[in-house]
């Protein structure tokens, strides 16, 4: 990183730890600053590139997914042409497709009321344990502020 080779497990050879041990305080925090700051955005670069790749998977398995929902509705409406047809055979067509339609509507209806259940049930819900532990660190840290301002 910072131009500092290290041996095969990891430590300085000799020189260069004298050269360090040389070095005043403030310039090997410097040191350990920069090299610090220079794997952080390493590491975000790199986090970055990850973030990216699966990004496009996701949105090609996104587009996938679309197209599957495309023909998907294509089917239900090949589907539909078909149950009128085959109800057209004992009532008139008019018929058969407003019988068709009616029973859809339904099916829609008992959904829609379904999912306006689920919706009104799913209040978003209070993490009571997590709640809970906070307060207890924040009176165990009371007590220790207490504790360490009587000594």
């Amino acid at each position: 990183m910072s131009g500092i080779p290290t041996n095969g497990a990891g430590r300085h050879d000799g020189q260069q730890q004298e050269e360090l041990a040389q070095l005043p305080m403030a310039q090997l925090l410097r040191r350990l600053s920069d090299q610090t700051s220079l794997l952080v955005r390493e590491e975000v670069a790199l986090a970055k590139a990850e973030l990216a790749e699966k990004g496009k998977r996701a949105s090609r398995g996104a587009g996938m997914f679309g197209g599957a929902g495309v023909f998907a509705l294509y089917g239900v409406g090949a589907l539909t042409a078909a149950a009128i047809l085959a109800l057209s055979l004992a009532v008139a067509s008019w018929l058969a497709a407003l019988i068709v339609g009616v029973l859809f509507l339904a099916i829609a209806g008992v959904a829609a009321i379904a999912g306006k259940k689920q919706v009104q049930q799913a209040t978003p819900p209070m993490p009571e344990q997590t709640v809970e532990t906070v307060k207890e660190d924040v009176q165990w840290a009371k007590t220790r502020a207490r504790t360490a301002r009587q000594h």
